[in-house]
């Protein structure tokens, strides 16, 4: 095999490390993100404890009930759920005590996926399986650059679903990093490999569109036919820049003086899907891909150190490399290029020529999710988390409406209208917050929040800061603004039958007890938390909101968990929230990425009622096998299938040595998605 390494050192930090992840996935994932100080070193408070002026408003902000119009812009033609099109389903307050009926799982240390009773799982695709024609049948010990970019990518984390018919659909699926330890035979770090090998990790990051088709027993697989809608999308894809910071200066390199084009996507973690059908794909930790930081110029430094981007030491120590077969990642040559990833991408599943869009109004963060719903007045809101300790929420309202049918007119609508940051106040005194996790003497962690506009297509309302600016370096115009910092929010949900947004706050192990607060109740934060958030009126164009937080993760049996009041000798544990989504019956899934670091046991897909009797009876349904990270997970629109997608397995071992063996049983572990439904054909969970 090429590249394979007469010698290989362990990998440093052996055991679970900050935030319960493993140290691989610290190395590969974040670039050890957890080993640094946070990036954010503002003066924004913890916690505004403006308190009367929160009671004034309150009441007014509970009123209201799910716009109309938003319902009256049903997608279903389109193949979007519900959730993801952002329209409340039928009966849209919420009203019925929907009760999951399968029997939770309890907590698994199997090298496999476990599923309830009554259910039943298949692999529908793996790392290295044909996507497009010509591609050929995976050969690890001969791996080329040109055969992964026609073949499935690594580490599989956001899952989309576009049915085309009722049996037949297109799956999206991001392919976050790579495991080179898991990929190569005596892997090391990027400075000893093959050159060859890092162009086949650059082409297994990206995504892939493959279509599939539903067998008879209800599993999902590969379809055989002409297959005219597969694409790979890699690290090297050609994509245009969108939007107010497309042209500008930051955005300009010697490759591509306009500011318009780059190449390729990177880290590409959570997303979403629009009303009208396309993928809006998010890149995450991307500062982790560049080198040469200590090299840029002295007055980019201080923003570059604002995302992640070391400035100073050996840059290239545990990196991947990619400088050594495109010098753009070296940032002493090209200071600019870092600037063109960190965006929301748009990709279009039914057209294979669509040229992906870096969605630049969106804002530049480590995105975590963007997921829509439709404002009372037919416009659409875009919820994203920008995934980092102390870091922030955001929302994006479009100037013009979502017009049903008229693509043309909606692939417009993502380049102009307002970026918002949130700020959140809570309505409790700030000394009944001691980082223990204590309720409140009023029973609840929650308070009231308002949308801060950033800027719109045409002004910045940030001073000192063009639009550009505010776009390219958001996170210093959310510092500016005085946002909130929360506890690494990630992927953001929509409630189909109640209208609440729901945002998964991972953990933050380096909260202090000092730092608590309501909407962050725990220092420091190892188990992570779910945020509530309502917005006036229930209209997703509103600029003030109340909130909530109904789960506290962990041990049900420790005294700093919460679920939503519900008897916690029945529910199950949970660590680190990590992707979100919706059944039609509007219970909450939630999968996991920090389990066995702090629980000692295997991530999994859960699940839990959020509004009714049974509201916070959280169970497991799914487990996944050694070293994996559950991801995705995704419900069809007919409720039957839920994909998830078990990414790095086996990822504390090698390939000389694994510990993991799964899908395949072979010698070395394969990311892979799974399909999981009923083997009645009855709705997932219920």
């Amino acid at each position: 095999m090429p590249g394979s390494a007469p010698h290989r050192r362990s990998l440093p930090l052996v055991g679970p490390v900050g935030g319960g992840r493993s140290a691989a996935t610290c190395r590969f994932r974040c670039g050890y993100a957890c080993f640094h100080d946070a990036p954010n070193t503002s003066d924004n408070p913890y916690f505004g404890d403006v308190f009367s002026r929160m009671v004034s408003r309150r009441a007014a902000l509970r009123t209201g009930a799910v716009g109309a119009g938003a319902a009256a812009l049903g997608l279903g033609a389109l193949g979007a759920p519900a959730a993801a099109a952002g329209a409340p389903a039928k009966g849209g307050k919420g009203k019925g005590n929907p009760r999951l009926k399968f029997e939770g799982l309890p907590p698994s240390t199997a090298d496999d996926v476990v599923v309830p009773k009554g259910y039943a799982h298949n692999v529908v695709i793996r790392w290295g399986d044909p996507v497009l024609p010509g591609a050929p049948e995976f050969d690890f010990e001969n791996q080329t650059a040109e055969a992964q970019e026609k073949q499935f990518g690594y580490n599989c984390d956001y899952v989309a679903f576009r049915e085309l018919s009722r049996d037949r659909g297109l799956l999206w699926v991001n392919h976050e990093y790579t495991n080179e330890n898991l990929m190569f035979a005596g892997y090391t770090d990027g400075a000893d490999i093959d050159p060859e090998l890092i162009k086949v990790s650059m082409a297994a990051h990206g995504g892939s569109i493959v279509e599939i088709v539903r067998d008879r027993k209800g599993g999902w697989r590969p379809s055989k036919g002409k297959r005219r809608f597969n694409r790979r999308i890699t690290a090297t894809t050609p994509m245009r820049i969108t939007g107010p910071a497309a042209g500008d200066a930051l955005l300009r390199t010697e490759a591509d003086p306009e500011g318009t084009e780059v190449l390729g996507m990177l880290n590409n973690c959570a997303g979403g899907m629009t009303p009208w059908g396309t993928i809006l794909t998010c890149e995450e930790n991307f500062n982790q891909y560049f080198v040469g930081g200590e090299g840029a110029p002295e007055e980019a430094k201080a923003a570059l150190k604002r995302y992640g981007v070391p400035v100073e030491g050996d840059t290239r120590k545990d990196n991947r490399r990619f400088d050594r077969v495109d010098e753009r990642f070296d940032l002493s040559k090209h200071p600019n290029e870092v600037n063109r990833f960190g965006w929301v991408v748009e990709i279009d599943p039914t057209d294979p020529d669509y040229k992906p869009r870096k969605r630049t109004l969106l804002g530049r963060i480590k995105h975590e999710g963007a997921n829509t719903r439709i404002t009372d007045d037919g416009r659409v809101a875009v919820y994203m988390g920008d995934d980092e300790r102390f870091d922030y929420i955001y929302k994006f309202v479009s100037k013009n409406r979502y017009r049903k049918g008229s693509r043309r007119h909606n692939d417009t609508l993502l380049d102009s209208g307002t970026l918002y940051v949130a700020r959140l106040t809570g309505n409790s005194p700030a000394e009944e917050f001691d980082g223990s996790g204590k309720l409140p003497s009023d029973g609840a962690f929650d308070g009231v929040g308002e949308w801060i506009p950033l800027c719109t297509e045409e002004e910045s309302y940030v001073d000192g800061m063009t639009v550009a600016e505010v776009l390219v370096h958001t996170r210093i115009a959310g510092d500016k603004a005085g946002a909130t910092k929360m506890d690494r929010p990630e992927d953001f949900e929509p409630n189909p039958v109640t209208g609440k947004v729901y945002c998964a706050l991972t953990n933050n192990s380096a909260r202090e007890p000092g730092q608590a607060d309501e909407s962050n109740p725990r220092g420091p934060n190892k188990h992570g938390h779910i945020l509530e958030i309502t917005e006036a009126g229930d209209d997703a164009g509103a600029t003030e909101f109340t909130w909530d937080v109904p789960v506290v993760c962990g041990d049900p049996a420790d005294p700093d968990t919460y679920f939503a009041g519900y008897d916690k000798s029945k529910v199950a544990p949970i660590s680190a929230p990590d992707n979100l989504t919706f059944d039609k019956h509007g219970n909450l899934w939630i999968s996991t990425d920090g389990q066995p670091g702090e629980l000692g046991i295997h991530d999994a897909l859960h699940a839990v009622p959020m509004h009714g009797k049974y509201k916070g009876e959280l169970k497991t349904f799914a487990t996944v096998p050694v070293d994996a990270e559950c991801c995705g997970p995704f419900i069809t629109e007919d409720n039957k299938t839920v994909f998830i997608a078990p990414q790095h397995p086996g990822e504390e071992g090698t390939v000389e040595e694994p510990t993991s063996t799964w899908p395949d049983r072979g010698a070395f572990p394969r990311p892979s998605v799974v399909s999981i439904w009923h083997k009645k054909g009855k709705d997932i969970g219920s």
